[in-house]
């Protein structure tokens, strides 16, 4: 067996052509980008980049996970595309968020990613072209969807072009060394629903108090002396709290999906994609029946559906559908194109590279 020096030393060389890979795969990357730039080519490819991290799974031989193997990838993608163009991300915040979360998971740490108040004001910064994309939260797997932003695609032009799902690991973080000392928890509203139970066994007594967001919650608790926060690890990180108690979620598989917006779609399917449209139906019987039934004719999954008021004419709906197949597929072309004619009013928001749940 070698010993420890020996594996060391060999850790060492491998370190040093990795970065010289690394590197020359870097300059690669900036003439791409002399090429795009050239021809007036976007320099994020979502579909493309879907097919990149695809491929690597498919090859890995471990002993990395494959959730591994995708975020050492996608930091090394994000640095390289920096080299071409930096991309300019606005995301719900502030920092620490789970939507910070998304789209440092989706762009990477090299990215230019700014936060925004709303999600109306995320939409409006890729609207007037001050930044390239938009992350914005669409679903909770327990709390469902939220509904603000489906209506936002009421009124815009913009494309979903990606969608990231993230998992809700929930934290209590204080300044505090032990739970005897809390007196007041904060947190935002779904955070403090989805650990309730946790805080009733364990934390009785204390005063909760709902804030604007996780990220929040920590802000104050490390300002105030007897307080906690319940949040993402990032937010004690950011804040330089200690953890007390990890994962107090009610449930271990909670997921939020978020969506990224921009002005164009992912053109090129990827293999493993998803297209979201926007539609409405005469108000007489049978009407969704028909508009949806083209989609068991060809075959097309449709893993979500939900209705929005119109806020036009009172007793009128929206529907909100995620269909399994890229745009461009021939089964859901063919299935679109029949929708269409059953419908008094008909979107496609976008087709993208469906996202992985870790």
């Amino acid at each position: 067996m070698k010993d420890l020096s020996q594996l060391r030393e060999e850790i060492d060389k491998i370190d040093r052509e990795v970065l010289a890979l690394l590197n020359r795969r870097a300059k690669l990357a900036q003439e791409v980008g002399e090429i795009k730039k050239q021809e007036g080519l976007p320099f994020y490819v979502p579909g493309r980049e879907a097919k990149i991290l695809s491929k690597l799974e498919e090859i890995n031989q471990g002993p990395l996970p494959a959730e591994s193997v995708r975020a050492i990838f996608r930091e090394i993608i994000s640095a390289c595309r920096a080299l071409e163009e930096p991309t300019k991300v606005a995301y719900l915040g502030p920092k620490a968020t789970f939507t910070h979360l998304a789209a440092l998971k989706q762009f990477g740490s090299s990215s230019n990613l700014r936060p925004m108040d709303s999600i109306g004001e995320v939409f409006n910064e890729v609207e007037k072209g001050r930044v390239d994309y938009g992350v914005v939260p669409i679903e909770n797997s327990i709390e469902g969807v939220v509904n603000y932003t489906i209506d936002m695609f009421f009124d815009t032009d913009l494309k979903i072009c990606g969608e990231i799902f993230v998992p809700v690991n929930l934290h209590l973080m204080s300044k505090e060394s032990d739970l005897s000392q809390i007196k007041k928890v904060y947190s935002h509203r779904h955070a403090i629903a989805q650990a309730r139970k946790w805080i009733s066994e364990y934390l009785p007594k204390v005063d909760i108090e709902e804030v604007s967001s996780t990220s929040k919650a920590a802000e104050l608790a490390s300002q105030e002396p007897n307080t906690a926060a319940i949040a993402s690890e990032a937010a004690a990180y950011l804040y330089d709290l200690s953890i007390l108690a990890r994962n107090i979620q009610e449930l271990s598989k909670n997921f939020t999906r978020f969506l990224v917006i921009g002005k164009e779609d992912s053109e090129f399917p990827s293999g493993r994609d998803k297209t979201s449209i926007m539609f409405s139906t005469k108000h007489v019987a049978g009407s969704l029946f028909k508009a949806l039934q083209p989609f068991a004719i060809y075959d097309v999954n449709l893993s979500k559906i939900e209705s929005r008021p119109t806020k036009k004419r009172p007793w009128e709906y929206v529907f909100f559908v995620d269909i399994e197949g890229h745009r461009k597929n021939e089964r859901v072309a063919k299935a679109l194109k029949e929708l269409q004619s059953n419908t008094t009013f008909f979107k496609i928001l976008g087709s993208y590279p469906a996202g992985f749940k870790e």
